[in-house]
């Protein structure tokens, strides 16, 4: 099973995700990324993952594609969906202490 952690290794590895281009913490840079760009670029990612496997499923089961590219999309739209779970379960979390806080 793949842990939230790797899954974000591994979707920041794959090149979907620039860690630079989200703005230093001493706010150096006079424009970052927006939180919610950034959520919308992690769904969006997924989605063309699944979409990519799908496509490859359907091919495969024409005869018109490698076993192993459909294993290789399938695992690629695995871990683009526990990237995107992670980042919401950490939301949520967040939004839970918030919650917590008192006034």
């Amino acid at each position: 099973m793949i842990t939230a952690l790797a899954a974000a290794k591994a979707y920041a590895n794959s090149g979907a995700m620039s860690v630079g281009s989200i703005g230093s913490i001493g706010g150096s840079q006079d424009k970052g990324v927006d939180f919610g760009d950034l959520l919308k670029s992690a769904m969006d990612g997924a989605t063309k993952a699944s979409k990519v496997a799908e496509h490859k499923i359907a091919a495969q089961v024409a005869g018109k594609a490698e076993l192993v590219d459909v294993v290789t999309a399938i695992s690629s739209a695995e871990a683009s969906l526990e990237t995107v779970m992670s980042i919401r379960d950490q939301v949520i979390s967040a939004y839970q202490e918030i919650m917590r806080m008192p006034i």
